[in-house]
């Protein structure tokens, strides 16, 4: 299988790469700044041949465009893709909130995998079962929302689900599916230490789930464990 993942240098991404590797998969990694990735370039080593690490910032549509320029030069098709570069700004308070905080997580968090799925669609489609997996977040659930917390990632996550929904009618006629998944709170940089999973445990779980999508998923948004989470 050919997979790509987004914001590969850390946390859920890094360990993506790791296991998909690991099962024997071949890997276009992407991070801003691939020449800093140190744990991703060593990993080129163990997996010569099965690792690409191209440079990718999702915020900015231009590096989208070289990236699929540079994909085909690495492969002509893709059997996965997972958008999982995403940005949390913390400290966030009511009656702070700046325009440009808003708009760099819509940025990364919503325009970005929209403008991914776009300019790597001809390759998802060349792919065997191909699905296109955005890593979204429970905090995305308009219904589920409780509370003022961390309001650029929510408003950005739930703008990211719709996205998705979208995405999946035009994408679903090239033969690819794709979904949202909430990955857990996950003991990253992002989840902090007191987060209850490991990345290990949530990219086990991502990963069981992806390999057991149906065509009758697509445009759905699941758990980590495979629950359907509300809108």
């Amino acid at each position: 299988m050919h997979a790509l993942i987004t914001g590969a240098n850390r946390g859920l991404g890094l360990e993506f790469t790791r296991q998909l590797l690991a099962r024997g998969d071949r890997v276009v990694a992407t991070a801003r700044h691939p020449a800093r990735c140190a744990e991703l370039n060593h990993l080129c080593g163990d997996y010569p041949g099965h690792l690409h690490v191209l440079p990718l910032d999702v915020a900015n549509p231009h590096s989208i465009t070289e990236l699929a320029r540079e994909l085909v030069l690495v492969t002509p098709a893709l059997d996965l893709v997972i958008a999982n570069a995403g940005l949390n700004i913390s400290g966030e308070r009511f009656g702070q909130l700046k325009a440009e905080d808003l708009a760099r997580s819509f940025a990364v968090n919503a325009v970005g995998p929209v403008l991914l799925a776009q300019a790597l669609t001809e390759a998802l489609a060349a792919g065997k079962e191909p699905r296109m997996v955005y890593i979204s977040s429970v905090l995305g659930s308009i219904s589920a929302r409780d509370s003022f917390y961390v309001p650029s990632y929510c408003i950005s996550k739930a703008a990211l689900n719709m996205a998705m929904r979208q995405l999946a009618y035009p994408l679903s006629e090239r033969g690819i599916c794709s979904v949202a998944v909430h990955p857990g709170w996950v003991r990253t940089d992002m989840g902090g230490a007191k987060a209850p999973l490991t990345p290990e445990q949530s990219v086990r779980d991502v990963l069981a789930l992806i390999a057991g999508l149906k065509p009758e998923d697509n445009g759905r948004f699941f758990s980590h464990e495979g629950q359907e989470l509300a809108w």
